[in-house]
């Protein structure tokens, strides 16, 4: 089950479990939008993969099942992957 991590990895911008701006890689590396477009140019800089829109969760699932409240931040890491 996918996490739904709390924000973007890189510029730390919130990502609530709702939002259209969630990138995710196939690590479920946590990216916005912007990020991924700008920065990234649309590759992990953890893993070197390509992102897709994160899927949103159905409020009754999200209930039972709640994003991750853990946040990541890597502000080091933001540059493309090698």
């Amino acid at each position: 089950m996918l996490k739904l991590k709390p924000n973007c990895e890189c510029c730390d911008r919130d990502l609530p479990p709702d939002s259209a701006a969630a990138m995710i890689c196939t690590f479920e590396c946590t990216f916005c939008q912007v990020c991924v477009d700008t920065l990234l140019k649309g590759r992990c800089p953890n893993c070197g993969g390509g992102f897709t829109r994160r899927p949103v969760r159905p409020p009754a699932m999200l209930a039972k099942y709640p994003a991750s409240t853990e946040r990541v931040h890597k502000p080091q890491g933001c540059g493309r992957a090698a």
